[in-house]
């Protein structure tokens, strides 16, 4: 088994554990629908933080999945060119550990933070 992909973001942690055991076998993990889901609320959090780095929400959600784990690999859809900058902008994005426990904040409790890489 090459990887695994299944819906997972910010606010939807059902797979944390899921991530962890295949970080420790070596099995990457594809996550999908980076945004989908989140209630208004948390989309209003998220957008506040994001706001206050002076990024894009979608890029914000990118750098905490990228942070999350070293075995999480992302295949964001990109159609236009600022599409491409925010992504590569994502990939490049510093989180302060007080921005990643804000971020943990906002999501559902479904499963725990995860041991952020």
């Amino acid at each position: 088994m090459a990887l695994v992909q299944n819906h997972y973001n910010l606010v939807h942690r059902d797979d944390d554990a899921l991530i962890d055991a295949l970080a420790a076998e070596g099995i990457a993990y594809v996550p999908f629908f980076p945004l989908g889901g989140f209630t208004p609320i948390q989309s209003s959090a998220l957008s506040s933080v994001a706001a206050r780095l002076d990024v894009t929400p979608m890029a914000l959600a990118l750098a905490w999945l990228l942070r999350r784990s070293p075995n999480i690999l992302l295949i964001p859809g990109t159609s236009t060119l600022s599409h491409l900058r925010e992504n590569v902008a994502a990939a490049q994005l510093e989180l302060a550990d007080e921005v990643l426990v804000e971020l943990d904040a906002i999501g559902n409790g479904s499963g725990s933070a995860g041991a952020h890489a």
